[in-house]
């Protein structure tokens, strides 16, 4: 592991950190026919019909791996489909930047890479192409996430991304000129709701981050929103998962909510699913937030409702295909949305900023969006002849138990209606 350290510069610290010595996880004869296993199948890339087998074999891997560890499955991986998500809501083009902040296992980043790929399939097919131009870049905290992360884009034959190591909150790695790099795109799944995140470290941070001001000690998803946002350059735009504490709740958080919303960056907010993420069953949001709005969504927030529409897994949610098919039409058919509106109906609105003014700033979805089922009209006459005739049915029925009782209850049946 060393020699292949020393000999790829790419892996410098990656392979170091593995551990073989603990026999009672790892024992030699396990490692030996784990060896011998591999040593029959021809893994180098001449041997591979498809040149990203390794790495989305290695992506496998790292799900599954995922979902044996529960909760903290949460802290290196993103489920495929909620990034699968994000990358189709912002459109990435060749040529662009793209971060990360807290990159994982790098999902965002490969992800990336998948979805220009299509875009040249749909537009030249079979015509060569050359590389991808992208510049990926991320920053982990986890050291051993890190690696992961490494491994990953290695594998995926993209050498050259730059993952740096660190906490981005405290200490951002990612600087040009002793500034903040700037980003076309920058998409993240942070930590829900952090402890501890770092809020008396950044009182007077140097890079200015918290215009709209710092995040409780308690709650550090504004934190990393913040930094994503002074990241991106004047054309860019970002996703970002949160909890949905971050759209109502009060006090610090509400102030740099309503700097956002006057800054009339908010673009959209999309509910999910309840129990779509590791760890917690409770219901993450999507925010995009976008410094160059189109004029025609100047002064307008998009509101989807998308929690209602998943598949039910054995232990999770699952966003389906369709669903981020969805999701994606009616975030890209804004005009179509004001025009058509009863179309959307329980699912989408655009909502103009001085309601959201008169609500307090507070983007609760369910408080834009009517989340309703209409109820049923009710033709009274209708309903008391059928009930009049049911009550008849059963009388007629019971009779002969009482005659006298039942003809009674008959004529003050008749008295009444």
């Amino acid at each position: 592991m060393a020699a292949l350290e020393d000999n790829n510069s790419n892996l410098e610290g990656v392979l170091r950190n593995i551990v073989f010595n603990d026999k009672d996880k790892l024992k030699d004869e396990t490692l030996s026919e784990l060896i011998k296993h591999y040593s029959k199948i021809a893994l180098g890339n001449k041997d591979l019909s498809d040149p990203d087998l390794l790495g989305r074999a290695y992506e496998y891997l790292i799900s599954k791996f995922a979902d044996d560890s529960g909760k903290k499955g949460g802290e290196f991986y993103t489920l495929q489909k909620v990034v699968e998500l994000i990358v189709r809501l912002l459109k990435t083009k060749e040529g662009m930047r793209i971060n990360d902040p807290t990159v994982g296992s790098g999902g965002f980043l490969i992800n990336t890479i998948n979805y220009l790929r299509e875009q040249r399939e749909r537009q030249e097919k079979d015509i060569p192409h050359p590389p991808i131009d992208i510049t990926l870049t991320g920053q982990e905290k986890n050291v051993n996430t890190w690696g992961i992360c490494k491994m990953n884009m290695l594998l995926h034959g993209l050498p050259d991304v730059r993952i740096e190591k660190g906490d981005t909150i405290r200490n951002p790695k990612l600087i040009e000129r002793n500034q903040l790099m700037k980003f076309d795109r920058v998409m993240a799944n942070p930590p829900f709701s952090l402890k501890k995140w770092g809020r008396e470290d950044v009182e007077n941070d140097p890079f200015n981050r918290f215009k709209f001001g710092i995040p409780p000690k308690s709650y550090g998803d504004l934190a990393f929103l913040q930094h994503m946002y002074a990241t991106l350059n004047n054309q860019g735009i970002l996703g970002i998962v949160m909890r949905h504490g971050v759209l109502f709740r009060g006090g610090a958080e509400g102030k740099i909510r309503k700097g956002l919303l006057e800054e009339d960056v908010i673009e959209a907010v999309i509910g999910l699913p309840s129990n779509l993420f590791y760890g917690t069953g409770i219901p993450g949001c999507v925010i995009i937030i976008n410094k160059n709005k189109a004029k025609s969504r100047e002064n307008k927030i998009l509101f989807i409702h998308a929690a209602d529409e998943f598949e039910n897994g054995k232990n999770q949610n699952f966003l389906r295909d369709k669903d981020i098919h969805k999701i994606v039409e009616t975030f890209n058919s804004l005009e179509t949305i004001n025009k058509n509106s009863e179309d959307y109906e329980r699912y989408a609105r655009v909502v103009d900023m001085n309601e959201i003014r008169e609500n307090d700033y507070v983007l609760n979805i369910t408080r834009y969006v009517d989340t309703s089922e209409p109820e049923e009209e009710i033709d009274l006459k209708e309903a008391v002849r059928e009930w009049k005739h049911a009550m008849k049915k059963e009388i007629s029925e019971k009779r002969k138990e009482n005659p006298e009782f039942y003809d009674s209850l008959s004529q003050r049946l008749e008295k009444i209606i």
